[in-house]
């Protein structure tokens, strides 16, 4: 998948979340994102905001949520002394459990899987072509502590 496929199928799922019903809709790709800011204006009448704490556990996860948030109007933030991986965000616990996090996982399933082939193919291209596991030879002896293992 070349990145002008991944940037068109992105846009397909983000279509799908935003109900685009016929052709014509989905051709209409700028109004998706006005669909889902008024139904999440609509949950927050309906379902107030409360506080979410995210934590994501690599940069790529934590960079497509945060763009996420901000793209609905949501501001996201972390209060003194919370680690760079927390995101925190004050929005409808509908919207979240029916829109942004189905969104947001099928989006970083996505991702994941076109940086893991980017990343195989730079690899292979420019280091070395086996980009195989590393072997497994059996069983590490019990005696010898792990801490006392030379890399």
């Amino acid at each position: 998948m070349n990145e002008e496929q991944l940037i068109e199928r992105l846009r397909l799922v983000e279509n799908l979340f935003a109900g685009a019903a016929t052709a014509g809709e989905r051709e209409a790709a700028a109004n998706a994102r006005d669909r889902i800011r008024r139904r999440l204006a609509d949950l927050q009448r309906s379902d107030p905001a409360v506080e979410y704490k995210f934590s994501m556990n690599d940069t790529w996860s934590r960079q497509l949520l945060l763009a996420l948030l901000r793209r609905y109007g949501i501001s996201p933030y972390r209060h003194a002394g919370q680690r760079h991986t927390t995101v925190m965000a004050r929005v409808s616990r509908q919207f979240v459990d029916e829109m942004l996090w189905p969104e947001f996982l099928e989006f970083n399933e996505i991702l994941r899987a076109y940086l893991s082939e980017a990343t195989e193919r730079v690899i292979s291209k420019t280091l070395n072509a086996d980009s195989s596991e590393a072997e497994v030879r059996g069983v590490l002896p019990s005696a010898t502590p792990i801490g006392s293992l030379k890399r």
